[in-house]
């Protein structure tokens, strides 16, 4: 069975031979550049130039010599940004770098002893009515440039490695995004005050992520077993919107979006929400989505086993095989192993579970643990049949 067989079987619900697991295929899924050196490093592998996929969060594009020595089975189809966008990195603010991203929000890392980069700057900041959206110049979803290489990606992944293909989406998430332009107060408190504007700004989004869904679907959806959608609606014990406000303001957009793709792809909706979002999985599954992640097992409500015995029949758990805030940055081997084999027992049975890490391997995380992760799944993700 190749990796492409192994994931599709997982997607629909079915037991292949081994899990399919997934190192790097979506900037959610991936490992940070201080984490992935040192593993190279550990492995015996070459030093190489390290290639930076995500700025913000600092995450790598893994190798495929790493991701031969991990088997892993999924590979990534990713846009760029708009040729007409030019990205810099500066360093004259005092103590920061820092940089805009293309939908001019503003973005800074300590010099020192930084990891991530954190924003700063909200360009829809402050007094905000429908003609601030008019006006704004917002990037083209449809930019040529933006596509060149995806069908190539998909094609190369899907025929000559046999992989599982993932498309990844040109942004974040429609509520994500809005309250990044924002600012995550200005954002909320316009649920209540500023709500026809609020709504005029999602719907802007979403008509952007269908121009940019149009086009890369028309490059490389007929590869594709999966593709990219977010949004992050919880923190570590509780939503960060209620439910009820996720059911007027974001769920029929989700609807709306996820209709769009499905009619024109039969690959498989990817969403990641992170933390407590249990209370809206319902819904996520009525809009249309077929594959959740990162399955953030230490947060409230989000159980391993509960999950996969309330939702299992409807989603793909795509993550969740190790808890990576708890065990995997600063437990032993031993803990590593343990907590892999738990969350094996709890997703894996009757498919429906593709291995991962919950969310991206942190910079903190020793490559002794990565190696456990992955040696327990090819020891113990095996299916009896």
């Amino acid at each position: 069975m190749n990796s492409r067989e192994r994931l599709q079987m997982a997607l629909n619900h079915q037991e292949p031979d081994l899990i399919p697991s997934d190192l790097g295929a979506t900037v959610l899924t991936s490992i940070n550049q201080s984490a992935y050196t040192r593993l190279r490093r550990y492995l015996g592998l070459p030093d190489t130039n390290v290639r930076i996929r995500d700025q913000v969060q600092q995450i790598v594009t893994v190798d495929d010599d790493v991701r031969d020595h991990f088997r892993v089975d999924v590979s990534a189809v990713v846009p760029n940004d708009s040729d007409k966008f030019h990205f810099e990195i500066k360093t004259d603010m005092d103590r920061y770098t820092y940089f805009y991203d293309e939908w001019g929000i503003g973005w800074k890392m300590p010099k020192i002893g930084g990891l991530y980069y954190d924003m700063f700057d909200h360009p829809l900041k402050g007094d905000f009515t429908k003609a601030d959206v008019d006006h704004y110049p917002w990037p083209d979803p449809g930019n040529t440039g933006r596509f060149k290489g995806m069908r190539e990606q998909a094609y190369t992944g899907a025929f000559e490695k046999k992989q599982g293909v993932i498309i990844s989406s040109m942004s974040a998430g429609i509520l994500e995004l809005a309250a990044w332009m924002r600012g995550f107060e200005n954002c909320y408190r316009d649920f209540c005050g500023n709500s026809d504007c609020l709504e005029y700004l999602l719907d802007k989004i979403v008509e952007l992520k269908m121009a940019y869904w149009e086009k890369a679907l028309a490059e490389a959806g007929e590869f594709a077993d999966a593709v990219v959608e977010a949004d992050d609606m919880a923190g570590q014990n509780n939503m960060l919107i209620s439910p009820n406000t996720y059911r007027k303001f974001v769920k029929p957009r989700h609807k709306k979006l996820f209709d769009f793709i499905k009619s024109r792809t039969n690959a498989k909706i990817f969403f990641h929400s992170c933390g407590s979002v249990r209370k809206v999985i319902g819904d996520l599954i009525d809009v249309g989505v077929d594959i959740l992640n990162p399955v953030q097992v230490s947060a409230v409500g989000m159980d391993s086993a509960e999950l996969k015995k309330e939702f299992g029949a409807d989603l793909t758990f795509w993550g969740g095989a190790v808890d990576t805030q708890r065990v995997l940055g600063t437990g032993s081997v031993q803990d590593v192993k343990d907590d892999v084999r738990r969350r094996i027992d709890d997703l894996a049975p009757g498919g429906g579970f593709v291995f991962a890490a919950v969310h991206n391997i942190q910079a903190n995380v020793p490559p002794e643990n990565i190696v456990a992760m992955w040696d327990t799944l090819h020891e113990y993700g095996i299916y009896s049949s």
